[in-house]
């Protein structure tokens, strides 16, 4: 199982037009993602992190190159195939909770597994048990308004998993948190993806909190490198 690559991007690049011409956002990108790894990807404000992710979860099309996500190459696919895709095999965190406010925590984890045809006692059950997992289990009935920015962000982190996906990819997902809190939900993070069999991808500027995941690469200048937190102290 942890040889298994889950998510591949094979010389991907991204251009845009702007006002002064081609823009490449991207240049060349390739990476692997294997079952139960965690990545971090770090670089400057700009840099095209988010960019990559929404390629990586097939939310954008790449200009050139290939995405794979359990083995199937998303640009052969149309919006709906790859929505199909996505559904299946990703989990998306956000740097904002994108909780609805009507829903409790263990409602708003349910509600993608009812969505997919789970019953709803399979989906309490599921919900439950995230919740619990992540440090929860006394919230359970909370709506989002009674509850910290912390615990909305591990709801949300449970949501992006309810569904068993293969990998979770999150973009910045403690840039909303205070240090003391992001560590903390950062922490729980790692160990719940650990703890299901999940490959895990953070983009972060967070260079100390990706430093605790299994590899970290640097964006730059559209590139992505091989390299450590201090490679990333030089962008």
């Amino acid at each position: 199982m942890q040889d298994q690559i889950v998510l591949e991007a094979k010389n991907v690049s991204k251009t845009v037009s702007s006002p002064d011409g081609s823009l490449t956002i991207l240049a060349d990108v390739s990476l692997t993602v294997r079952t139960a790894e965690t990545l971090a990807i770090v670089g400057a404000s700009g840099a095209g992190k988010s960019t990559l992710l929404a390629l990586l979860a097939g939310l954008d099309s790449p200009s050139t190159g290939r995405v794979f996500i359990a083995g199937v190459d998303l640009t052969e696919l149309n919006e709906d195939g790859r929505a199909a895709i996505r559904g299946k095999h990703v989990g998306f965190v956000f740097q904002s909770f994108h909780l609805i406010p009507s829903l409790t925590a263990v409602e708003n984890v349910m509600l993608p597994q009812m969505i997919a045809g789970k019953s709803r006692a399979s989906a309490k059950a599921q919900a439950a048990r995230l919740l619990d997992i992540l440090g929860l289990s006394q919230r359970l009935n909370h709506r989002p308004s009674q509850l910290s920015g912390g615990e909305q962000q591990r709801v949300a982190i449970a949501r992006a998993l309810a569904n068993n996906p293969k990998v979770l990819l999150a973009d910045e997902p403690t840039g909303n948190l205070d240090p003391r809190t992001a560590s903390g939900v950062f922490e729980a993070l790692l160990s719940v993806v650990r703890s299901e069999g999940v490959a895990g991808l953070v983009a972060t500027h967070n260079l100390d909190l990706a430093a605790k995941m299994d590899r970290v690469l640097v964006l730059h200048d559209g590139r992505l490198l091989e390299g450590s937190t201090l490679a990333a102290r030089s962008l």
